[in-house]
């Protein structure tokens, strides 16, 4: 479930913070206490859901025509009465994720259901875009929690070697609460010669933290993504850092990346385009393939659904990791990977051999 909880963070961490930020501080352990209540779904909870998903989709999806066909799927499927059967509101929320996902392979995409009332779309806020505004909404409670996990992201910084640096993460946390782990992290390996990047287990997180930790090996201001978003039709371009908390690792350090199916969302925004810019070399196995960021819009009082409204495009290669995942350069099994870059590194450094690149 740890993937899960960082790769839709709009549904499955932002409507948690939500209710944690503005109850009483006793409010969601007495919650968490009480079971959930029974909830029996009927043809009516099942028409209302299946007419509100078809109607986000085509109002959000990120590619009009496919928003089509998967309404032709779910129509088609609704009058066979494939749906009619369904009085538990997970095993609904399954088949309809994957009837979804079999028009579009968007892993980001999917149907939830909630023994309790799902908010109103209104009712649930965007992301903070900076701290104060996170700190404005959240309580010290939340906040602590938060800042915790965020840590935790960054699980192992150590020296394989007195040259050889090995940065583990586990997520993309908000770029906002990663400003100073992430400094104090680079600081740690900066003496060292060369750099391998573990992201197997990355579950995924933001863009804006991609940009941060990107930052830090670059030597000046790179483009590195533009996202467009179909409700507004409006690309931003995201951009390194100029300033950061910590050294900067610096453009010409070899840099290493393991990758492999655990590898997601953010965590697949990274190694691709630290690879796109020829900056870092990727090792190990394709990734899992989500490239579309993604929000939860309430589909009926105990449904709601996940849908990719905005794109990322590589202003280098002009497309993006979706429904393929990243090539790695150099293939070897993710078990494999960090012996595998240990020795290309170490080569490397060596100037014995150059570190080799298989051709995709």
């Amino acid at each position: 479930m740890k993937k899960k909880w960082i790769v839709i963070p709009s549904l499955l961490v932002l409507t948690a913070i939500g209710a944690l930020a503005t109850l009483p501080l006793w409010r969601p352990l007495w919650d968490d206490l009480r079971p959930p209540p029974k909830v029996v779904v009927d043809s009516a909870m099942r028409v209302q859901a299946i007419d509100a998903l078809v109607a986000k989709l085509n109002d959000h999806y990120v590619f009009p025509d496919k928003a089509r066909q998967m309404e032709a799927v779910l129509r088609r499927r609704q009058q066979e009465g494939k749906y009619d059967g369904f009085t538990d509101g997970r095993a609904l929320a399954k088949q309809l994720t994957d009837d979804l996902r079999g028009v579009a392979r968007d892993l980001h995409m999917s149907v939830w259901f909630s023994a309790r009332p799902v908010p109103h779309d209104d009712a649930v806020k965007p992301p903070p875009a900076s701290q104060a505004e996170w700190e404005q909404r959240t309580n010290l409670l939340v906040r602590l929690l938060m800042r915790r996990r965020a840590n935790e992201s960054v699980e192992q910084v150590e020296h394989l070697s007195p040259n050889i640096g090995y940065l583990k993460l586990s997520g993309f946390p908000p770029d906002f609460l990663m400003t100073e782990k992430y400094a104090t992290t680079m600081n740690e390996l900066a003496g060292t010669d060369g750099l391998i990047v573990d992201l197997r287990s990355n579950g995924g997180g933001t863009p804006q933290a991609v940009a941060l930790l990107a930052s830090y090996f670059v030597d000046g201001r790179t483009r590195l993504n533009d996202i467009w978003d179909r409700n507004t039709g409006i690309s931003t371009q995201q951009w390194t850092q100029d300033t950061l908390g910590g050294k900067r690792y610096g453009g010409t350090k070899p840099v290493l990346i393991l990758a492999g199916p655990g590898t997601m969302s953010a965590g697949e925004d990274f190694a691709y385009t630290m690879q796109a810019m020829k900056r870092a070399t990727v090792i190990g196995a394709r990734t899992w393939g989500g490239a579309h960021p993604a929000r939860p819009y309430r589909i009926a009082e105990h449904f709601l659904a996940v849908i990719p409204s905005r794109r990322t495009i590589s202003p280098i290669t002009q497309g993006n990791w979706e429904g393929v995942g990243v090539i790695p350069d150099i293939a070897a099994k993710p078990d494999d990977a960090l012996a595998v870059a240990r020795e290309l590194m170490q080569r490397r450094l060596d100037r014995s051999a150059p570190l080799a690149a298989a051709g995709r």
